[in-house]
């Protein structure tokens, strides 16, 4: 959700006062398809409020609201369309980069800069602990406030970003230290300063060069995983989306102004798309799905970290216990074998590989 910038000649205390107001609008921050479900919520706390005082007895009132939200979430979650998993990944409140490496890694030590132009912070690197695991770990941030997210670019990576990742990669693979990635971004930069700096080239390098990389790679996708700025931290032994997250070739919005001119038609281009995580494990695009806490990662964020911690240590041991040629191997095959898959079509024709 974006708000626009605090103008005029307004007291410091004016300011604050807004800023809290915004801060208050994105922690109640609700989808459409979500408001049943918020409505029935607040109902929930105003008679939780009421419960407090003396005599008044509405466990039960309250009990049975509560019951008829958990079935609401079953059923409102289970029937989304692509197109609401799409605004559901994008989810202010979602768990970020940042929350993950806060909760997750223990000792963790930020690595800046890719040694040829500059630091891109909307890329994070470093080196941490993961269940007592010396992991690199890289992934993209988007921010939350306004100034963070300017800061981060909104999670569009410039070259020197992947460079910056690539040097990490390349810095454990010397080690045979696992590497974590955490995807959440629309699609890689694409200024015209990142295409002077080889923007296709940089990530280009890092598709190659991941094949190379001797050490176990483990990738989440945890919200947006767009195009070729997804696939350029993404090229794992063990790739996997959480329940509620996209992956895909490209953003709705952009397939839409390529195919109708018109980003209006974001809806019918993810619709098209059908992105979602079992599309993307039936084409064996991924290799798992993470389950997400009811209603999503957004409403039980450190339940949500907590069972992304246990895959990737669980993806972790398992790996380590390969033969390094092996895992190798593997992991060329396995996208060597993409797009082999049958594709069925809207009219009922098919599409083999």
């Amino acid at each position: 959700m974006q708000f626009p910038l605090i103008q005029g000649n307004l007291s410091s205390i004016q300011r604050l006062e807004i800023l809290d107001l915004y801060k208050g609008l994105m922690m109640d921050f609700t989808l459409e398809f979500e408001k049943p479900v918020s409505e029935l919520e607040n109902q929930i706390r105003v008679l939780k409020e009421t419960s407090h005082s003396p005599n008044i007895d509405i466990s039960h009132e309250i009990e049975a609201l509560q019951s008829k939200v958990n079935r609401m979430l079953e059923d409102i979650y289970t029937k989304l369309t692509p197109w609401e998993r799409t605004q559901l990944s994008r989810h202010p409140q979602r768990p970020h980069t940042i929350d993950y490496i806060d909760k997750i890694v223990t000792d963790f030590h930020e690595v800046h800069g890719d040694r040829r132009f500059s630091d891109d912070p909307s890329m994070i690197t470093g080196f941490g602990f993961i269940d007592g695991r010396k992991v690199a770990v890289i992934g993209i941030e988007k921010g939350r406030k306004t100034q963070d997210k300017i800061k981060r670019n909104f999670g569009m990576a410039n070259p020197e970003g992947y460079r910056k990742a690539l040097r990490i990669m390349n810095l454990a693979s010397q080690f045979q230290i696992p590497v974590v990635t955490f995807v959440d971004t629309p699609g890689a930069y694409p200024g015209i300063g990142a295409e002077e700096r080889g923007q296709a080239l940089a990530i280009a390098q890092n598709l190659e060069e991941m094949f190379n990389i001797k050490s176990p790679i483990v990738s989440i996708i945890i919200g947006e995983g767009g195009s070729g700025g997804a696939l350029g931290i993404a090229i794992a032994d063990k790739v996997f989306m959480m329940e509620y997250s996209i992956y895909s070739v490209i953003s709705p919005e952009s397939c839409a102004s390529i195919l109708w001119s018109d980003p209006k038609m974001a809806e019918t281009a993810a619709n098209s798309l059908q992105l979602s995580p079992n599309k993307a494990l039936e084409l064996k695009v991924i290799d798992g799905i993470i389950k997400e806490p009811a209603g999503g990662a957004h409403r039980h964020p450190e339940l949500a970290i907590q069972k992304v911690k246990e895959v990737i240590s669980q993806s972790l041991a398992s790996l380590t216990s390969l033969d390094l040629d092996l895992m190798m191997q593997m992991r060329f095959e396995k996208f060597r074998e993409m797009g082999n898959t049958t594709l069925v079509l809207d009219n009922s024709e098919e599409i083999k590989g």
